[in-house]
C-alpha cells in the first residue's frame, strides 16, 4: 500500500508557475521516473463535460500544458483524453476540448484522443464489476496517468482520483451502472473496481481552485492554492478530502478502499511531503454524501423493514429542483430511472424510481437542479 502523497502551493494558473509548481510536486515521490523514451502515456483527465476553465469543472488546460512538456522531455508520447457523460465521439469530444482549452497542449506535442472504440474488461479481482465496457484507448497505452480536479460531488460527495475512472467507461453507458448499482456502497466499489483496473501510474490533483457547493459541474470555484500527487490514488483522495473537511466515513470511495486494504484508514496514517494545513479551507461548502441505511430497531420482519424505508427517505440527500430552470430537458435526457419527466417544460421527479444517482444534478446546465435535504438530518447536523 502506497501511502505517499507530496502537496506543493500554487497560486494561479501562469504558465511558469503552473510548470514550476508540477515540478516540484513530482520531485519528493519520483513522479515520472517511470517514463522512458517511446513510450506511449495516456493521461486521464477530468472533462466531464464542455466546461470553460474559469468554471473549475475540468483540470485547467495551463497544468495539461505543462505536464505534456514534462513528459515530451523525457521522450514519451502524450495522448489526453476522457468519456465525459453522453455521446463518446469525434464531434461531441471535438467540442469538449476546444470549450476546455485543452487544445493548447497540441503545442506542445500532445495528442488529444481521437480512438473511440471499446473493449469488454475483465476484472476477476474486482469487488463488483468483474466484466464493463472500458474504453480502448486507456487500454492501448504503456501507462496511464490520472489527472483530476477537486470537486463536491451529488452522490459520492466527493470526486478527485478514484472517481475520476468513471470516465473510463463510454459515455453513454454511464446511466446503466447507476442504474444497476444505485446503492451508493455498491456503486463506490464500482468506481474502485474501475480505478483497480485502470492501475495508473501516478495521480495528479488540480486543486488550485476547486469547485465547492453544488459539485461536480455547477458548484462555485473556490481558491485552494495547491497541487497534489501519488502514486495512490486513494492516498492522494484522502489527502484532499482533509483539505475540504470531509472525513472517509463521508467518501464512499474512501470507505470502501479502507475496507479493501487499499487506503489507510486515516490522514495520519500518510506519509506527506509538504505541509496540508496551509491550504485546509474550512468552510469549504460540501455536498452530504448518500447513507447506507439499516436501522432493523425491530428486526428484519415488517416493522424492521418500515424502520428501514423511513430512515432511507429521511437521511438519503434528493435532487431538488431550484431557481433557474429553463426547461431544456436535459435531466429527463439523462436519468437512468427514467424517474422525471417533463410537464409543461418544468421537470416532475417520480421520487419512486429516483435511484439518487445525480445525474439530473450533474448535467443540469444552470444548476437548477441542486443536491436537497430533508430537514430532520440538517436540524441534527447529520
Amino acid at each position: 500500500m502506497n501511502t505517499e502523497v507530496s502537496i506543493v502551493p500554487c497560486g494561479s494558473y501562469e504558465d511558469a508557475a503552473a510548470e514550476e509548481a508540477l515540478r516540484r510536486v513530482l520531485e519528493p515521490i519520483g513522479g515520472l521516473d517511470f517514463v522512458r523514451p517511446g513510450m506511449r502515456v495516456a493521461v486521464k483527465l477530468n472533462l466531464v463535460a464542455a466546461m470553460k476553465p474559469e468554471t473549475a469543472a475540468t483540470v485547467h488546460p495551463a497544468l495539461v500544458c505543462a505536464l505534456t512538456r514534462l513528459l515530451r522531455e523525457k521522450g514519451a508520447e502524450v495522448v489526453l483524453g476522457d468519456s465525459p457523460g453522453g455521446l463518446f465521439n469525434a464531434p461531441a469530444l471535438r467540442r469538449v476540448y476546444e470549450v476546455c482549452g485543452i487544445r493548447a497542449a497540441e503545442e506542445f506535442g500532445a495528442e488529444l484522443n481521437q480512438d473511440f472504440s471499446q473493449e469488454e474488461a475483465d476484472f476477476p479481482g474486482a469487488a463488483v464489476a468483474k466484466r464493463f465496457p472500458f474504453t480502448s484507448w486507456l487500454g492501448k497505452a504503456d501507462a496511464v496517468i490520472d489527472f483530476c480536479k477537486l470537486k463536491t460531488h451529488g452522490m459520492m460527495g466527493l470526486t478527485c482520483a478514484v472517481k475520476n475512472f468513471f470516465g473510463s467507461v463510454p459515455g453513454t453507458q454511464k446511466p446503466e451502472f447507476h442504474y444497476r448499482y444505485p446503492k451508493p456502497e455498491d456503486f463506490a466499489n464500482v468506481l474502485v473496481d474501475l480505478y483497480e483496473h485502470a492501475a495508473p501510474r501516478l495521480c495528479l490533483c488540480d486543486a488550485v481552485v476547486g469547485m465547492e457547493g453544488n459539485g461536480p459541474t455547477q458548484g462555485t470555484p473556490r481558491p485552494i492554492g495547491c497541487l497534489l500527487a501519488s502514486k495512490s490514488g486513494h492516498a492522494l483522495d484522502l489527502a484532499a478530502a482533509e483539505l475540504i473537511g470531509l472525513t472517509p466515513e463521508q467518501v464512499p470511495t474512501l470507505k470502501a478502499a479502507i475496507a479493501r486494504g487499499l487506503s489507510p484508514a486515516s490522514v495520519e496514517e500518510l506519509r506527506i511531503f509538504g505541509e496540508l494545513t496551509p491550504f485546509r479551507v474550512p468552510d469549504f461548502k460540501t455536498v452530504p454524501a448518500q447513507e447506507s441505511v439499516a436501522f432493523l430497531l425491530f428486526g428484519s420482519g415488517r416493522l424492521g423493514k418500515l424502520a428501514d424505508a423511513i430512515g432511507h427517505r429521511i437521511l438519503t440527500p434528493f435532487p431538488k429542483l431550484e431557481e433557474g430552470c429553463i426547461g431544456c430537458g436535459k435531466c429527463a435526457a439523462t436519468c437512468p430511472a427514467k424517474a422525471i419527466t417533463m410537464k409543461k417544460k418544468r421537470p416532475r421527479i417520480d421520487r419512486r424510481k429516483c435511484i439518487h444517482c445525480f445525474c439530473c444534478q450533474e448535467f443540469c446546465p444552470k444548476g437548477a437542479m441542486q443536491v436537497g435535504r430533508h430537514w430532520l438530518p440538517r436540524l441534527l447536523g447529520k
